[in-house]
């Protein structure tokens, strides 16, 4: 019974940790199955890179008047890339400033939706049991479409986390062991914080710490707030994990909800994206299998 209950567990490729040893097994209904490893990931991780980029982007041109002087510290070749672009923005920047009286706020859900066509944002959820939960507020997600990213400190397999892990149920488990901490209070907070500050390249950050506030520049990472389905209210999200490639653009990492939690880690950073099963419509809650089977 033992070895069968293990193998069982083994099986499982996504999972929190603790709470799903309390309610693994409470309803089989709730549980996502996968045929085989290859075919875990919805989409590929081409289309995962380009949505985000896509984002971070608009991100980046949208908050200029922040973003001048980093701008200026990138080399050459990569401030070439975007004088046309900038030339461009400014003037329209220009004219919508002198149409608000010379106001102009950074707008995180204006930039998620002139790029992705829609926004998110964190609400009661409603499952009476749940607490907060994450809805679509604006326009259409489409099936297939990146809708919210997993924010967090990234453990490998050998570090240390036992402190992090009591009783905090955001934790997640990669198919490789990884683990990301996406709980942005405590322990866990302070932690991500000191390691987003260690990384920073003089000038550059290399990861976002917004996401552990109540107005995240990056308005996809609340993807912790994503509550577990239920019989009445099937998923409509999955979890996939994508590996940030080096070759991701170094003025657009300050938008990542991740940092590694050991400095001398030579493998790509860790990302977990929560991706759409199906088309999910303004006023709709996100919900996502908890845990997933791969046979």
């Amino acid at each position: 019974m033992l070895k069968r209950l293990l193998c069982r567990w083994n099986s499982y490729k996504h999972r929190f940790v603790p709470w799903i040893a309390l309610n693994m097994w409470k309803n089989q209904r709730t549980l996502r199955f996968v045929a085989e490893d290859s075919l875990d990931k919805v989409i590929s991780d081409q289309v995962v890179e380009t949505s985000i980029l896509k984002l971070f982007q608009a991100l980046f041109l949208s908050d200029l008047s922040n973003q001048a002087e980093f701008i200026n510290l990138l080399p050459e070749s990569i401030q070439s890339k975007y004088k046309n672009t900038l030339t461009h923005f400014q003037s329209i920047k220009e004219t919508e400033k002198e149409a608000k009286g010379n106001r102009m706020d950074f707008n995180p859900d204006r930039a998620i939706f002139e790029t992705l066509g829609f926004s998110i944002s964190r609400a009661t959820s409603s499952l009476s049991f749940a607490g907060r939960g994450v809805f679509v507020t604006t326009g259409r997600v489409s099936k297939g479409a990146v809708v919210c990213m997993y924010p967090g400190t990234v453990y490998q397999q050998y570090e240390p986390i036992l402190f992090q892990s009591v009783c905090n149920p955001f934790i997640f488990r990669c198919i490789d062991g990884v683990l990301i901490d996406g709980n942005d209070k405590g322990i866990s907070k302070v932690i991500y914080r000191s390691c987003s500050g260690r990384d920073r390249l003089g000038p550059y950050k290399t990861s976002d710490v917004s996401w552990l506030t109540e107005t995240p520049v990056n308005p996809l990472s609340v993807g912790q707030y994503v509550n577990n389905c239920s019989n009445e209210k099937a998923a409509n999200v999955c979890y996939q994990e994508f590996d940030v490639p080096v070759t991701f653009p170094v003025e657009l990492r300050q938008y990542i909800p991740n940092v590694n939690y050991g400095h001398d880690v030579e493998r790509p950073l860790r990302c977990v994206v929560l991706v759409a099963l199906r088309n999910i419509d303004k006023g709709e809650e996100l919900f996502s299998n908890y845990y997933t089977i791969v046979h």
